[in-house]
């Protein structure tokens, strides 16, 4: 989900800085060799790699629904073959009804805050509907024989969490058959993630959440069963989905991953535009503005057709509906000289007016990027979604405001694009970690918009304008639902984000943070890294302690003020040198940069590393000058989110005489 910064800053009240020096911390506390650094085991090395024994349990599903307009409803069943790959017994299952959150007394509801919000229940009353809910384990006799019988015993439906118990428990490399019937009302907003838009033309469905789905059971916490409040996100296990729609015959339905059946639920005009599109660098039309709505743009059949999906390898699957539609699509080329299909569906009215006739431009364009940057894109299809919700991901589809346009569409289709990598292919516990999807993902969205178009919609942040919002805040190692609401795009999406940023300009260098970061994705595509396996992987792979930092910038709320503090010549003779004394005012080491300017025109750099804070707050160095010294000063380029701008130069007409002998 994309948050924009100064959205961000309209929530924050009145702020008061205090910038003072810090003269009594201890600076030893930063460098502390006990920061809790998880230590490793055979399912999580100490690298922060998977383990020799690393293991996770796995869902496949099959589903069936029909979108029915006239009930507002969804309704259908869902088949999900579960293996349990882990070396522990389950005498229970776990499974999340997000759609319980529309419930009028679900804690969603509940904890919703009285000036309401972006992810609360939005008073709309709605929740599933489950019925003829089974569970069936096929047993084995021999190498040919085998049967199957029912483990289901009972289940209860605590809030937006489902258990079903056994009756037998399911052991390592079993597999249980869950199935169900379920229904419920289609929310008009759902928290910002799902819903429906009326145009001019017909209704936008964008419909996510939508079956009941498992719980991860995993090595670090088992069954993890946080409740869905809105603000966070999501945890999944990854398999194979295959899913059909059954809609009125005048909808056109997109969804994750491919679709098996064009001959039957497109014209023939329409399947050979989609050939044409898939290996055009171009957009292509599949159907085009004066097409929408028309009774020959839809096949000859009854009055309602089933679109059949396939997505391998995922998390999740999410769809789209509309007789409102106008679709186009484009070739994505990818690093290993495969291609996907980049495609936007959106209506007349964000076509006309909102420039959404570059949104396949800007999926392939993103698409392209991380792929070369991160990880080759996994998914046949992308497509972006023009509705009611302003900016959701899911595997292989976004949704984003049809009211978007241009820069505005640019930035969130990027971002929502971004979250193919975090937490699509790497699965993190967004329920828990928001930052470890939308920090992420904010960082590597401001290299894709340096990127795009010779930088067409790039505007980088002040960091040092902005310094003052990013602390005396939540710290980032915090669970969503805990920030505060008004906190949130600070916590999880542009402090991760520009902790991301040092790492890779201040602290390690583009080369090194690069590496690191592409080895974390490789290490953990498809599996479930906690925050610690990225610390580990990235010191690691850059060859650096970090501890110093993930304790200040993630765990703590540690501020930065790095401050030059004086000058004297040896021997009063600039010819000799200059002793220079620079100080860190604040609990937040950093290494320095420093601009040196001399009387002669002589401009040196000096760059020094963050250990010269290891023995305390105050460092002094020579530095080898040859006539008098005009100006120092400290980050030149602005990089830092320093508190206190005042005291990041010295200049003659503060110069300090040296001490007495």
């Amino acid at each position: 989900m994309r948050i924009t910064f100064l959205t961000m800053l309209a929530f924050v009240s009145q702020l008061t800085l205090q910038a003072q020096t810090k003269s009594n911390y201890d600076n030893r506390e930063a460098f502390n060799p006990l920061f809790n650094y998880h230590p490793g085991n055979a399912y999580r090395s100490g690298t922060g790699a998977p383990g020799p024994q690393y293991w996770q349990n796995r869902a496949d599903y099959t589903i069936n629904v029909n979108l029915d307009p006239g009930a507002n409803e969804i309704n259908g069943e869902v088949s999900i073959l579960y293996t349990n790959n882990s070396p522990d017994l389950l005498p229970f299952v776990w499974l999340q009804l997000d759609q319980n959150q529309f419930k009028t007394d679900s804690r969603g509801s509940k904890t919703t805050p009285i000036e309401g919000g972006r992810h609360g229940n939005m008073g709309f009353e709605g929740g599933y509907d489950l019925t003829d809910i089974k569970a069936i384990k096929e047993i084995k006799q021999g190498k040919k024989k085998s049967f199957t019988t029912s483990v289901y015993q009972t289940h209860i439906i605590e809030d937006t969490r489902m258990q079903i118990r056994l009756n037998e428990p399911l052991r390592q490399g079993e597999q249980i058959s869950i199935s169900m019937k379920f229904s419920f009302k289609i929310p008009r907003y759902g928290s910002d993630r799902l819903g429906k838009f009326d145009t001019a033309d017909g209704t936008i469905y964008e419909i996510a959440q939508w079956y009941p789905r498992m719980c991860v059971y995993d090595d670090v916490e088992g069954w993890n069963i946080l409740p869905y409040i809105g603000q966070g996100e999501f945890y999944l296990e990854y398999g194979d989905i295959n899913y059909n729609i059954t809609v009125p015959k005048n909808q056109i339905v997109v969804g994750s991953g491919e679709l098996l059946n064009p001959e039957e639920v497109l014209t023939k005009t329409q399947v050979n535009r989609l050939v044409t599109a898939a290996s055009s660098d171009s957009t292509i039309f599949i159907i085009k503005p004066e097409e929408v709505g028309k009774p020959e743009s839809r096949p000859v059949s009854s009055d309602k057709l089933t679109w059949k999906f396939r997505c391998n390898q995922t998390r999740d699957v999410a769809w789209a509906a509309s007789e409102s539609f106008i679709w186009d699509a484009a070739k994505i080329n990818l690093p290993s000289g495969k291609t996907a299909l980049a495609q936007s569906v959106y209506p007349f009215k964000s076509a006309g007016i909102n420039n959404w006739g570059r949104s396949t431009e800007y999926v392939k364009a993103a698409i392209e990027y991380y792929s070369e940057y991160l990880y080759e894109y996994t998914y046949p299809v992308a497509t972006n979604v023009a509705g009611v919700v302003s900016g959701m991901e899911y595997p292989g589809i976004v949704f984003c405001g049809a009211g978007d346009g241009n820069e505005d569409l640019w930035g969130v289709t990027d971002h929502e694009f971004g979250h193919n990598w975090f937490p699509m292919i790497v699965g993190t516990n967004e329920r828990k970690y928001a930052w470890m999807d939308e920090g992420f993902n904010t960082f590597i969205n401001d290299l894709s918009s340096r990127n795009f178009h010779d930088a067409e919609f790039y505007s980088p942040m002040n960091v040092r304008q902005y310094a003052p919002y990013f602390y005396d805040k939540d710290p980032i190692m915090n669970i969503p639902d805990v920030i505060q609401s008004r906190n949130f795009g600070l916590a999880g999406y542009f402090k991760p984000g520009l902790g991301l940023t040092l790492l890779r300009d201040e602290i390690l260098g583009p080369e090194r943070f690069d590496y690191a970061l592409k080895e974390y994705v490789n290490r953990w595509a498809f599996k479930h890294p906690t925050p610690f396996d990225f610390f580990h992987t990235i010191e690691d792979a850059a060859g650096e302690d970090l501890g110093w930092f993930w304790k200040g910038w993630f765990f703590e709320d540690w501020k930065i003020d790095q401050a030059v503090d004086g000058l004297y010549y040896i021997n009063q003779d600039p010819a000799q040198g200059a002793i220079i004394t620079i100080q860190n005012m604040e609990k937040l080491p950093m290494p320095v940069t420093l601009k040196i300017q001399e009387s002669n025109g002589t401009v040196n750099f000096v760059k020094l590393p963050v250990e010269i804070w290891q023995r305390g707050p105050v460092w002094k160095f020579l530095y080898n000058c040859t006539s008098p010294i005009i100006s120092v000063i400290i980050d030149p380029d602005r990089h830092l989110p320093d508190v206190n701008e005042k005291n990041n130069s010295w200049s003659p007409t503060i110069y300090k005489a040296p001490p007495a002998n």
